[in-house]
């Protein structure tokens, strides 16, 4: 069996070290550099951010295996490979941090520690009243396997929560709502929203002045998907009108962000480099081999993309 890894970022050595070990029979080439036996005639691949001239090369490959939850690097794949399922990752580490991520950033929220911390700078002994915790609700928007782990964590903290997916889900402690026509009373009743959608062409752009408005008045907002679901100057001009109280970003339209973006200095925007959730290599390696060998068994496997909406 022959397996063709590439990836963008700068792990590479850790990720083949992890994949030898996991499946020590395997042929693993790297691109561009070969061995060319490898390149050409992969039975997989493993991608992290491919050029198209790499994409050309899989027709003949029984799958390839997004190294990331989000597929949307993928999302300019030739036809040529229609054919040829492709496979995210589902959770392999991530669903924990995502939980310790949002959970932090909402308890912030709620318990107001950025307020103490301006009344520190101020030199402020000015407790707060309690925000009874039963109006308090939180909005997840996508309920897929990172946003079911994101609601479970925060249920045992007694937050009522609500979750907006494209189709109806049934999902302990989290009332249900689906489909653009729900989606104006989902986002009235938060009083943080928490975007977990994947990015598709569909959901570019959809936090924007028009979908934020519908939030509770001083809703807080937290982005762990994609950069690029959300209008930045929409979001900045809602805070400034103080429709929203705030934010907590890890995802940019561009990364690294601007040194000169104005989240980085907003005093009520938490910027952080896109840490919510770091994909863990040796979970990953363990989950695409798994699958690999169910493939060659012949059995299904999970994490197939939908190709008409791409997640």
């Amino acid at each position: 069996m022959k397996l063709l890894f590439y990836t963008a970022a700068s792990n590479s050595a850790a990720w083949l070290d992890a994949l030898s070990r996991a499946m020590p029979a395997v042929s693993i080439g790297t691109w561009p550099e070969g061995p060319a036996g490898v390149t050409d005639g992969a039975d997989y691949a493993l991608v992290w951010k491919p050029p198209p001239e790499l994409l050309a090369k899989l027709e003949s490959a029984k799958a390839i295996f997004n190294l990331g939850a989000g597929v949307d690097s993928l999302d300019s794949i030739p036809r040529s490979l229609q054919a040829v399922p492709l496979i995210r990752l589902e959770d392999a580490g991530m669903a924990e941090q995502m939980a310790e991520y949002v959970v932090h950033a909402v308890l912030r929220r709620y318990r107001e520690f950025d307020v103490y911390a301006r009344s520190q700078r101020d030199a402020l002994w000015q407790p707060r009243e309690r925000i009874d915790k039963s109006g308090f609700r939180i909005g997840i928007l996508g309920m897929g396997v990172l946003g079911a782990a994101v609601a479970g964590a925060l249920a045992t903290f007694g937050f009522p929560i609500d979750g907006w997916s494209r189709s109806r889900k049934q999902i302990s402690d989290v009332r249900s709502f689906a489909g653009p026509a729900e989606l104006g009373e989902f986002l009235g009743r938060c009083r943080v929203l928490v975007c977990m959608l994947p990015l598709t062409a569909e959901t570019r752009g959809m936090l924007n002045r028009a979908t934020l408005s519908q939030l509770s008045q001083g809703a807080y907002v937290v982005n762990v998907s994609r950069g690029a679901l959300l209008i930045d100057e929409d979001l900045l001009a809602l805070i400034e009108s103080g429709a929203l109280d705030g934010a907590t970003l890890d995802v940019f339209q561009e990364e690294p962000l601007s040194p000169t973006h104005a989240f980085w200095h907003h005093p009520r925007i938490t910027v952080t480099p896109h840490v919510s959730a770091v994909t863990r290599i040796e979970e990953s390696v363990a989950q695409i081999a798994a699958k690999i060998r169910r493939l060659e068994a012949g059995l299904p496997v999970s994490g197939v993309v939908d190709r008409a909406r791409f997640y």
